[in-house]
């Protein structure tokens, strides 16, 4: 009985050895810190060649990220070619998109400094944001600005004060799973989230209601709607 337990364990023990010399177990990750930033490729997550995931680590769903396509042809927005305004009708402004790919920091604190510089001055938010004391808005003060010196270099600009914030938004990007050690074996998991900013600035002059749905109301609006909701009341149950 001992012979063939023996036996049992050699031979499991000479297959898990077979499958690491194999490169069966490629998917075993060492992490350099609780909050380092290891690469993709020595994590083993991305393949060099074609950058297709090669072990179920993420469960994003912005996963297959691709350089050429510049997160999912943002950047393309640049190189579109419209066909000249007709006589008579309004100019079209000019615009430019930019974005901060791969920014480690969670998406939804991103958020909260991506919705506060909507429908802003350039100016204006660039100095917004130089007060704002969160990761993120460093990230995306450096994205705006980035932005405003394309528009005069590449995109003939004349007067970079005259930008506004049209779009500002967030993307999740890649999520790393991590395990971190606890007391009595156990062990807790760790997430080590990236997002990606986009901004698009536009010329002209900003809209004095960037949200028309969430204008704020005057005093006799706010009274208005005060007296038609007294009068919709009814009674629950009644005739």
């Amino acid at each position: 009985m001992a012979a063939s337990i023996a036996r049992v364990v050699g031979l499991r023990t000479l297959a898990v050895s077979a499958s690491r010399a194999s490169g069966l177990l490629a998917s075993k990750v060492y992490f350099t810190g609780a909050v380092g930033q290891p690469s993709l490729q020595s994590l083993g997550v991305l393949s060099a060649n074609t950058g297709s995931t090669r072990c179920g680590l993420h469960t994003s769903s912005v996963l297959m990220w691709d350089k050429r396509k510049n997160a999912f042809g943002w950047m393309m927005h640049n190189k579109t070619v419209y066909p000249p305004t007709p006589f008579g009708e309004e100019q079209r402004p000019a615009f430019l998109c930019h974005m901060k790919s791969n920014i480690k920091y969670s998406p939804k604190k991103m958020w909260y400094v991506a919705c506060l510089v909507r429908g802003l001055r350039i100016d204006d938010a660039i100095n917004q944001l130089k007060f704002v004391h969160k990761k993120g808005s460093e990230a995306a003060r450096e994205t705006l600005e980035e932005a405003r010196e394309l528009a005069v270099k590449e995109h003939n600009v004349e007067f970079p004060s005259k930008l506004w914030v049209s779009e500002s938004f967030v993307g999740k990007g890649m999520v790393i799973k991590g395990i971190r050690r606890h007391a009595r074996r156990r062990f807790g998991k760790v997430e080590y989230k990236y997002c990606h900013y986009f901004v698009t600035l536009e010329e002209g002059d900003p809209p004095e209601h960037y949200y028309p749905f969430r204008r704020p109301l005057t005093p006799q609006e706010m009274l208005q709607e005060w007296m038609e909701n007294q009068r919709r009341r009814t009674i629950v149950n009644s005739l």
